[in-house]
């Protein structure tokens, strides 16, 4: 009867443990949907950077419970951007300097907005990888100016699916550009703003990148009619036309 009991309260235990884990997952992705909402151009952007880090986490070889991790950071990478005028974020054209400097706070105020949160576990990973999102892997990043490993890894892995879902849709300055594209921008930076070991990731699972964001495109054309009333020509949709690589610096997605 003892045994029985104790696997029951086990079985008890798991289950509260599961559900507090969808828990954590579903407010997180309320999170970044509700940062996603202040602008029809990032309708989906939050979701596809934590899935996308997801899939290059599995990629790597990161355990289970890391890989939960970083999905949440995932969607909670630009929950910063709250504290960002909105005028900055849905601008058409290049940053000034003092705009630019204001967007550089958005991944502390984000690191300080998760900070509290002290009883989830793994608060500290999710907290560094959205602080340090925008790290370049030649030191030439912000908020910290880290290099190279001293960058925390998941924040490694969130800069370059931040990258690719930004380069992939549209924006208010520009238009996306195709995913072949984008696979060759990822390569041609990999050692300067991104990590070789991170890209190696990625490439490993392209293809199922490269179809989740097809069929992520379809859905958001579908699901934000309201949002493509709003914007100009319907312009959250994707597209495939390239820019100009210059078009992707000192900009919101930076």
């Amino acid at each position: 009867m003892n045994i029985s009991n104790n696997l029951s309260e086990q079985d008890d235990e798991v289950n509260r443990s599961c559900r507090v884990s969808v828990t954590v997952h579903q407010f997180a992705e309320s999170l970044g949907n509700a940062i996603d909402a202040k602008d029809p151009y990032t309708c989906s952007h939050s979701e596809e950077v934590a899935v996308i880090s997801k899939h290059i986490g599995n990629s790597l070889g990161l355990g289970k419970e890391r890989c939960e991790l970083l999905h949440i950071a995932g969607h909670l990478h630009d929950i910063g951007k709250i504290g960002i005028p909105d005028s900055i974020l849905q601008k058409k054209g290049r940053l000034t300097a003092e705009e630019f400097t204001l967007i550089q706070r958005h991944p502390q105020i984000g690191a300080d907005i998760v900070a509290p949160v002290t009883l989830l576990p793994g608060i500290d990973v999710i907290a560094g990888s959205i602080l340090h999102h925008h790290e370049r892997f030649d030191g030439a990043g912000y908020p910290a100016g880290l290099k190279g490993e001293q960058i925390p890894f998941e924040a490694r892995i969130i800069a370059v699916a931040d990258t690719l879902s930004a380069m992939a849709g549209n924006r208010p300055y520009r238009q996306a550009r195709s995913f072949s594209e984008i696979v060759t921008e990822i390569k041609n930076c990999s050692g300067s703003q991104f990590d070789p070991e991170v890209v190696s990731g990625f490439l490993g699972v392209a293809e199922t990148v490269e179809d989740y964001l097809r069929k992520s495109s379809e859905a958001a054309c579908e699901d934000s009619n309201y949002l493509l009333q709003a914007a100009d020509s319907g312009a959250a949709c994707r597209s495939t036309v390239s820019v100009p690589v210059h078009a992707f610096f000192q900009s919101t997605d930076s």
